[in-house]
């Protein structure tokens, strides 16, 4: 039977990246086997959490299960520890994954303290904020991001290594990045892994760096970066560019770009969760007499036609003109509502004539009203004289 993959991490359908990231820190703490050992239905969720982490965490792969479930992403395959293989390691990888270090249990999993990856380290994420438009957010468009980051060195090719020479293994740790040590203890043996102090985790030595990069094969300049932004978008959602981050040194792979969106108030709507909301402003007489406005909406004007003896505050419900639902596309598919509510104007000044035409109005209805200002000011200045 089909699960969902919000359920399972506890989060909504509108979570942002760092909200699923920590629900699934949370639940594969939880359900983790080194954990509970011998709990197959443990270890059996554990893998249903962590496929569903490894689709939510990737926004291509979000898009399609939003739109289509299961089957958009392939199944279940192999529902696998996202960072691993088949069988899921100790509490080391999750820690390792989210932090870049071991567990804090010890060598729980058989491997021993800390590991480090050998080679170049991955680059940084970097975090923007991209201002938007109420109509780009609601219909989706693309836009153009700038940032200070690091990038690849054309130099050295990101390298590291002076044009004409290339990086040498390092003896000391024979291009592993790190070395380890094995000490005797009253529990047995126990290995221990760190970086290496020559080439500092690199696993290579640069005789004769680059120049211009000064040996760490990347350059800081500003960038820019074409964004899709999908329709439905709002204030304080975050999208995620796989690879568009800073480069790492000396060849390292390139971090993630973080689009913070803030979009901007609009001066006729205002958005209630898919919904559209506007205020249709009419008279007295409108209200009680009935009228027809034309309603300007995101799609092109519309005829709104009022009723006689319409009340303040009902709504018009205009279906499917309001904001497509988050990665389910189109102007026509999956949207909400616009929502107009009517707003009746009572009017502060009144000549003389409109003055006696209500009273007169009021009477008729047998409806007390309170003295005019005419009359009232009649007899304030027939007391002076």
């Amino acid at each position: 039977m089909s699960t969902d993959f919000y359920e399972l991490l506890g989060v909504s359908r509108g979570a942002d990246a760092d909200e699923i990231k920590r629900a699934y820190r949370k639940r594969a703490r939880e359900l983790h086997p080194d954990a509970n050992p011998g709990n197959a239905e443990a270890e059996s969720k554990f893998k249903e959490v962590s496929h569903a982490y490894e689709v939510l965490s990737d926004s291509d792969k979000r898009a399609r299960y939003d739109q289509f479930g299961e089957a958009g992403v392939g199944g279940r395959g192999n529902a696998g520890d996202p960072f691993g293989g088949g069988r899921a390691g100790g509490f080391g990888d999750i820690f390792e994954a989210f932090f870049g270090g071991g567990s804090p249990f010890g060598a729980g999993n058989g491997r021993g303290g800390q590991r480090q990856q050998a080679g170049p380290p991955r680059g940084q994420d970097v975090e923007v904020v991209a201002d938007v438009s109420f109509e780009d957010a609601v219909f989706g468009c693309t836009t153009e991001v700038k940032m200070r980051s690091a990038i690849r060195c054309d130099e050295c090719e990101g390298s590291g290594a002076k044009k004409g020479t290339s990086a040498k293994t390092c003896t000391d740790c024979g291009g592993a990045g790190q070395v380890r040590r094995v000490r005797q203890s009253m529990l047995g043996q126990m290995v221990t892994a760190a970086p290496c102090g020559r080439c500092s985790g690199m696993g290579q030595i640069i005789d004769a760096p680059c120049a211009p990069c000064r040996g760490d094969g990347r350059i800081v300049k500003d960038v820019e970066h074409t964004v899709e932004v999908p329709a439905g978008i709002d204030t304080g959602q975050t999208l995620r560019v796989s690879g568009r981050g800073a480069v790492g040194v000396r060849g390292g792979g390139a971090g993630d770009l973080y689009v913070h969106v803030r979009v901007a108030e609009h001066d006729t709507y205002r958005r209630e969760e898919n919904d559209l909301v506007t205020d249709v402003v009419i008279s007295i007489a409108q209200a009680t007499l009935g009228t027809h406005v034309v309603l300007s909406t995101l799609d092109g004007d519309e005829d709104l036609v009022i009723p006689p003896g319409v009340q303040q505050g009902r709504e018009f419900l205009l279906k499917g003109r309001g904001v497509p639902h988050l990665h389910q596309g189109g102007r026509n598919k999956g949207r909400g509502n616009l929502r107009a509510q009517i707003v009746i104007a009572v009017p502060t000044k009144l000549s003389d004539a409109e003055r006696d035409l209500l009273t007169r109005f009021a009477e008729a209805r047998g409806e007390h009203v309170t003295q005019t200002e005419s009359k009232l000011k009649s007899k304030i200045k027939s007391a002076f004289l």
